[in-house]
């Protein structure tokens, strides 16, 4: 009887059940891997068999997520392998363009259709004035192929991580275009780097140049290396399941699901703390696919690096969602032209955003105030050929956020949060160029500006906006009136925070340094300390329209997340009731989270590279021990509901 019960668990783990997906929480998937690992350890020492077998798995992972979409996934890539290869064959240049666009075509296709399709039903209707009924089209062909209704044709859903392993081999045609990297020629091995299940349904994004040359590398894992995998697994799992779950369902999903019923404190505190929900959900699941590849002899990138230390927002995305920043810097930026020129993608992009924002937001203005902001900016680089390439990277640097942010949705909300951020990053260029006195006046003005319209005209957005730039006018002018002005206060300082190789993590690359040269005997952290802050604040805000659209559906996305980021401004910005320390009582476990959860976050980087050696240098049976009770705790605060990683979603 027990054997048939096993055997029926078993069965259950290698199912699919598309309400019952592997998740790295789960614990179906750790029975999952530790078949997977044994099976893996008969057969390390021969790289095509092993290479072939964690592909055959990686495919079996897919097909437990996902389902019969695992077919896409061999489409994109058996079309990509073999496409490369005529790329790599072809001697003249327009030959292996038109492959390059091929590639590039059938891959953004695919993606457009399951991703946008009702992101551009909508543009069609709003343009023709008709009713476009979204159907899936794939659905009924594959229908009819099998004879049997095996999908549903009334809408269509999103494979899981398609836009992960999409931008993946997108990477990989283009660098063996670029003659960076040589095409692989076989076609397992190809099929293990785009389908290795650690780090396929929500990245991080492998570069191929990083990746495939450790295919055929013999197996090592050390004793140091073994337990700094044990120590990732075991910190991806307790930021997913104590900080990111418990935060989201004892306080955050309440408020976002409702914002009037809560105070405008209430709703200040969700986006504070949803912002550490985020980085504790997408760093936790990263950091679990880092420790699973290292235990299997792979490496993968860095994704992360302490993002809420970023005194900027250039800084923030260097540390965050590293690689996807990286692709968008490579793959979009640089080809758009960079800090060098626009090219005609520039002014596509400026069109064909400018139409989006108008169909998005049903209002001529909006799409007229864009479009005559990015022909001034043109012009204005016209005519002034000593600011040209400083406007030209600015215009390119805004436009490659607002298409990240529709890499993240097709909706108004996250091409708000895109532009935001775009915004974020072109102003901290102004801010670092600008005088002490002039970045004071400025900030003054704007508060000025703030407190007027709070009069005229009682908006709760304006008083959001006043204490905002009030808040930066008062660092502003501490800097400015300061002896040293370039040392103790103000928002962003162009220092980035050490991660040179003396605390054990290399500089990221275009980098030259990172350390800090500013001595805390002369009051640097202070200004740190307070552009870190001002830096935080305002990507917490920019969450409000990231959050307010997420787990929607494509069809009714718009019109749900605008109402709920609009309620959400009209409590924030109204009178607070002054109960705000009551609030924090009833919520003290929340809060207490969230306050452990910063500082641990805000260590210094040596402080946490000095523990995580320490785990890993323990005796074994300590170690065991150690993990025992770190499980026991994790497991304390596991929810009977699933929750899936946000990042799935994309």
């Amino acid at each position: 009887m027990n054997f048939e019960l096993l055997i029926s668990y078993l069965q259950d783990v290698f199912r699919f059940d598309e309400n019952s997906p592997l998740l790295f929480t789960q614990m179906h998937f750790w029975v999952f891997f530790c078949i997977v690992f044994a099976g893996f350890a008969l057969m390390q020492k021969r790289t095509l068999m092993r290479n072939a077998y964690l592909m055959a798995v990686s495919l079996l992972f897919y097909y437990k997520t996902s389902g019969l979409f695992v077919g896409l996934l061999l489409l994109v890539t058996c079309s990509d392998f073999l496409i490369a290869q005529r790329i790599y064959a072809c001697s003249e240049r327009w030959r292996k363009r038109l492959w390059l666009t091929l590639s590039v075509t059938l891959d953004l296709g695919i993606l457009c259709y399951f991703k946008y399709s009702y992101f551009f039903a909508d543009i069609i209707g709003q343009i023709f004035g008709i009713h476009i009924e979204v159907r899936n089209i794939a659905a009924e062909w594959f229908n009819a192929a099998a004879g049997s209704p095996v999908f549903s044709v009334d809408r269509i859903i999103l494979p899981v991580g398609i836009s992960f392993y999409t931008f993946q081999v997108i990477s990989y045609t283009a660098d063996v275009y670029r003659g960076l990297i040589r095409p692989v020629r076989n076609i397992l091995d190809f099929g293990f780097y785009v389908s290795f299940f650690p780090q396929l349904v929500a990245g991080p994004i492998v570069k191929a140049s990083d990746f495939i040359p450790q295919l055929y590398r013999r197996y090592f894992l050390s004793r140091r290396m073994f337990g700094l995998a044990i120590f990732m697994i075991l910190g991806g799992l307790t930021k997913k399941i104590i900080l990111s779950d418990y935060l989201a369902l004892n306080f955050i999903d309440r408020v976002f699901a409702n914002p009037l019923l809560f105070t405008g404190f209430e709703n200040l505190a969700a986006l504070f703390l949803y912002s550490l929900q985020v980085y504790a959900d997408f760093s936790g699941y990263t950091d679990i696919a880092i420790g699973l590849s290292l235990l299997m002899g792979f490496h993968l990138p860095r994704n992360f690096n302490s993002p809420y230390k970023a005194e900027n927002c250039s800084n923030f995305w260097k540390r965050w969602h590293i690689s996807l920043s990286r692709w968008l810097q490579n793959y979009l930026y640089i080809p758009l032209g960079g800090n060098r020129e626009i090219t005609f993608g520039t002014y596509f992009w400026i069109v064909t955003l400018t139409l989006s924002a108008l169909i998005l937001s049903g209002s001529v203005w909006v799409a007229i105030c864009a479009l005559l902001l990015a022909v001034s900016v043109i012009m204005t680089a016209w005519r002034c050929p000593d600011r040209r390439r400083k406007i030209y990277a600015n215009l390119n640097s805004m436009i490659t956020m607002l298409l990240g942010g529709l890499w993240h949705g097709a909706s108004l909300n996250f091409l708000i949060w895109g532009g935001l951020n775009g915004v974020g990053m072109i102003v901290y260029k102004f801010w670092r160029d600008a005088k002490p006195l002039h970045r004071a006046l400025f900030t003054t003005a704007a508060a000025l500006a703030c407190w007027t319209l709070t009069i005229f005209w009682p908006a709760p957005l304006w008083r959001i906006f006043l204490c905002f730039t009030g808040f930066i006018a008062v660092s502003a002018w501490l800097k400015a009136l300061s002896k040293d002005p370039s040392k103790p206060f103000g928002p962003p300082s162009l220092t980035l925070p050490n991660c040179s190789a003396s605390n054990g993590q290399l500089p990221l690359k275009g980098e030259t340094s990172c350390a800090l040269n500013t001595s805390p005997l002369r009051g640097g952290w202070v200004g740190s300390v307070w552009a870190i802050l001002v830096t935080f604040t305002f990507i917490s805000f920019t969450r409000l329209f990231f959050r307010s659209g997420s787990n929607l559906d494509p069809a009714t996305a718009n019109q749900q997340a605008w109402q709920t980021a609009s309620e959400m401004v009209t409590r924030i910005g109204s009178r607070w009731t002054g109960n705000e320390w009551a609030i924090i009582c009833t919520y003290r476990s929340v809060f207490t989270l969230f306050v452990i959860g910063m500082i641990i976050h805000w260590l210094p980087e040596n402080w946490k590279r000095r523990y995580r050696l320490a785990f890993a240098s323990l005796p074994l049976p300590v170690m065991c021990i150690v993990c025992i009770f770190a499980i026991l705790i994790i497991y304390q605060f596991v929810s009977a509901e699933m929750q899936p990683f946000i990042y799935f979603q994309f």
